[in-house]
Formats: C-alpha cells, structure tokens, sequence
C-alpha cells in the first residue's frame, strides 16, 4: 500500500524517517514521525510536510517560503532549497514525533520556538555549513 493509499483510508500515518536531512529534529532508526492527511487549504512556513518526488521517491522536509503557487522546501540539515512544490504533492504534514518513547506534538510551545528558529536562520545555516564542508574538504587534500 502506498502512503498515498493509507493516508487517504486512515488520515494519518507513522513511520520512522530514513536519512539525515531532518536531523537534529528526526534520528533515523530511532526517532517516528507522525504525519496527517493534508487538507484542501495551503500549508505555511514552518509546516513539515511529506511530499512525493518523481519518480516515486518520498521525502519529508520543512516548508521555508509559501509562494502564490508553489513552495519552496529545505531539510532542516540540508542546503539545497527544493522549488517548485506544488499543494498536489504534498501528501500529509508532520503532527509530531516519538523520541524515546516519548509522543511530542508541533503544538508544543518548544517545538514552535525551535520551528521558528530552524527557519528564519535557513540561510545563515546554509553558508555555515558550505563553509564547514569546504573546510573539511581543504583538510583532506592536506
């Protein structure tokens, strides 16, 4: 069953996130996010959102500008903004996660500051970590 076809008969979903780009917020192998169906209305700055990315890859990041017609999407440890995300491919938005075994919800007042935060410094991270890599790529050739 796709993700498509369990959100649409249950209206939401968990699973655990495969990767590194949501990091520090998601762990892979130890951390579960739950995601709900999306509604008919547009998602804002800050929302996590599952989408879908030709051709049949799935990815979970945070929305960091909504534009008339689209969005532009970045994972809180990436650096390459994603354009062009259209409301029909986003499939659900993050609700919360488990960590440890705890349930945490993105109505918390700490998570909305840490939302906040992750997303009016998208840019100054971005350079930090260009620079961080270009560093340990000067390293290596020493």
């Amino acid at each position: 069953m796709s993700y498509e076809e369990y959100l649409n008969k249950n209206g939401s979903l968990t699973y655990g996130n495969k990767g590194v780009s949501m990091l520090p917020l998601l762990r892979q192998g130890r951390d579960l996010f739950t995601v709900r169906k999306k509604e008919a209305k547009r998602c804002k700055a800050g929302d996590v959102v599952l989408y879908k990315r030709e051709p049949d890859q799935y990815v979970l990041h945070r929305i960091i500008k909504v534009r008339p017609k689209d969005y532009v999407i970045l994972g809180d440890n990436c650096i390459n903004r994603e354009y062009g995300i259209k409301d029909e491919d986003i499939l659900g938005v993050m609700t919360g996660f488990v960590r440890d075994g705890k349930e945490y919800s993105v109505e918390a007042l700490w998570y909305r500051i840490y939302s906040f935060v992750w997303l009016h410094t998208a840019g100054l991270r971005i350079v930090m970590k260009k620079c961080f890599e270009k560093m340990k790529r000067i390293r290596r050739k020493r």
